[in-house]
């Protein structure tokens, strides 16, 4: 199972797009965005994806919450489940506890990738290359024994993804 991560697109909305094609484009079935989508267009760009997608409203989305009925968007902290693997998904890290498999958060601007007693801490960085010029986002690769985590980022002006890969043994 491949699982698309993006946080913090800011209004970036040409950088979510390129995020969203690269990861559908790497096999991802999936998409999860852990928040400050900003905007009723990013929501669309999410739902256009035509991937199962789930989203939490970030600190920057107050103006988003009259479209909650019509967008798979939700507050946090947000528990739900793909298959077997459970999962909390949040903006603000204020929740890092291990009461699920895997724990998906934004807000920080950062890439975050630990395994700490069999709970999966992420955070794909940022899509709208405010804290730096750099667009990320990630993808998670849930195999029968095994998390893989891939993080992928590009410099605003350059056209192709660099990444590195972490392996966590279940």
């Amino acid at each position: 199972m491949n699982i698309g991560l993006i946080s913090d697109s800011h209004h970036k909305i040409e950088y979510l797009k390129a995020c969203i094609d690269f990861l559908k484009q790497d096999g991802c079935e999936y998409l999860i965005h852990a928040g400050d989508i900003c905007s009723l267009e990013g929501l669309n760009i999410l739902k256009d994806s035509n991937l199962k997608y789930i989203a939490i409203f970030g600190n920057n989305d107050r103006n988003l919450f009259e479209y909650s009925s019509n967008f798979n968007i939700k507050t946090e902290p947000y528990y739900f489940k793909i298959k077997d693997i459970s999962f909390k998904l949040m903006h603000i890290p204020n929740y890092l506890v291990p009461d699920s498999n895997i724990v998906i958060f934004g807000h920080t601007h950062k890439f975050h990738c630990e395994y700490i007693n069999k709970t999966l801490f992420l955070n794909s960085g940022e899509v709208c290359a405010r804290e730096k010029p750099i667009i990320e986002c990630a993808k998670l690769e849930i195999n029968t024994n095994q998390y893989i985590i891939t993080h992928y980022f590009k410099n605003t002006n350059e056209n192709n993804f660099m990444k590195e890969e972490f392996k966590y043994e279940q």
